[in-house]
């Protein structure tokens, strides 16, 4: 190993630029790669095509095998050291009453995670993926009482200045500054810079998340409020009527905040802007994105409204129970792998579709093809006599 200063600098420079190409991409300095490309695709679906079976008969699985080869870059993709980001904040604006569940339950839930005792917690330790939990901007200090210095297994700390107790209420004011906004996505960007492996999947935590979801959609996705807004943690349908009017008056209050990143920073939610940063980071990098529910999708929203092609290194595992999802999804353009009624968030809809990525990559490196296994093809067929 070469421990020269120069090739430590070399490392480091490599480091910074590779995180400033990120942030380039968020603020449009910079064009997201297409990586479409026309050869590698042909070569992938002519080795789907001569495995041994009918064609097309795995179905959206050949579609998921095709995703991954090209974002890889390979006729044969191996899924690597899976990362589960679980990024976690709060919301000023519960103060308004727009969830079912007091804001305690977001730290609360991060001390869960952290325990091991979440569904996003046993569903990656089954499936083999590792879990980071960040906090982002929960109004908890994770770390009172333990020495200077002291870290926790499994947790981040990448509060942005002045977010300890969260965003600020939307209704009043700007969710969070343009600086405490820049500081989240740099965050998210070095956070995935530092994790290892070819996949990072998407989850979050946040009493009142839904709401800021809703409000990017209904902003960027130039839909109405009431189609966008569910029922989150559980709310019945006057408080779901109750919480719209609220966002309603929120959306009028930012009606300036058009740009992508003006209304991520009006509407808010850092564990989102984190997220956001994170995504710029792993398409910088042709990881594979597996994207969860409605919160996770949001920030794609807002990365896909900068930068296109970010959609080309995205896998979206589900088709969540909360009504706004759909709406993006069609926003977007794409269709979940699963639907299965899930609207929990934190990740759970991500691990619980691995299984069929790492099935894709299976089928396209593993299975025989219908000349090494001697099976004969439906052309070879035709010219039997008969």
């Amino acid at each position: 190993m070469n421990t020269s200063p120069a090739h430590a600098a070399s490392g480091l420079h490599a480091q910074v630029t590779d995180t400033q190409d990120a942030w380039n991409l968020a603020t449009g300095r910079m064009t997201l790669a297409d990586i479409a490309d026309p050869a590698l695709t042909q070569a992938l679906q002519d080795t789907l095509n001569h495995k041994t079976k009918p064609l097309g008969s795995l179905g959206r699985l050949e579609d998921v095998a095709l995703k991954i080869g090209q974002i890889l870059g390979s006729t044969a993709p191996v899924l690597e050291q899976p990362q589960m980001v679980v990024f976690a904040g709060d919301h000023g604006l519960t103060a308004r009453g727009i969830s079912a569940f007091p804001s305690d339950v977001t730290w609360q839930m991060v001390e869960n995670f952290l325990a091991g005792g979440a569904a996003v917690s046993v569903l990656s330790k089954q499936n083999g993926i590792a879990l980071t939990v960040v906090d982002c901007g929960v109004n908890h200090d994770f770390l009172a009482g333990l020495p200077a210095g002291a870290t926790r297994p499994g947790l981040q700390v990448r509060k942005a200045s002045g977010a300890e107790r969260g965003t600020a209420d939307s209704s009043a004011q700007p969710a969070m500054t343009t600086s405490q906004r820049d500081q989240a996505l740099q965050h998210g960007m070095e956070l995935v810079k530092g994790l290892p492996g070819n996949a990072l999947l998407l989850g979050e935590m946040g009493i009142g998340n839904t709401s800021a979801a809703s409000m990017l959609l209904a902003r960027l996705g130039g839909l109405d409020i009431a189609v966008c807004t569910g029922a989150g943690t559980g709310l019945d349908a006057p408080a779901v009527q109750r919480k719209t009017e609220v966002l309603r008056e929120v959306l009028a209050l930012h009606a300036e905040a058009t740009a992508p990143l003006d209304a991520l920073a009006a509407f808010g939610g850092f564990e989102i802007a984190t997220m956001v940063g994170a995504v710029f980071q792993a398409a910088r990098e042709r990881r594979v994105i597996v994207v969860d529910g409605f919160i996770a999708t949001s920030a794609i929203v807002v990365a896909h409204a900068l930068q296109p092609h970010v959609l080309q290194r995205c896998v979206f595992a589900h088709r969540s129970g909360e009504r706004g999802h759909e709406f993006m999804l069609q926003h977007l353009g794409v269709q979940a792998l699963l639907d299965l009624g899930l609207r929990l968030g934190e990740g759970s809809g991500a691990a619980l579709a691995w299984p069929l990525l790492e099935a894709a990559c299976v089928v396209m490196r593993d299975m025989a093809s219908f000349a090494s296994a001697g099976v004969s093809t439906q052309t070879d067929e035709a010219h039997v006599p008969g």
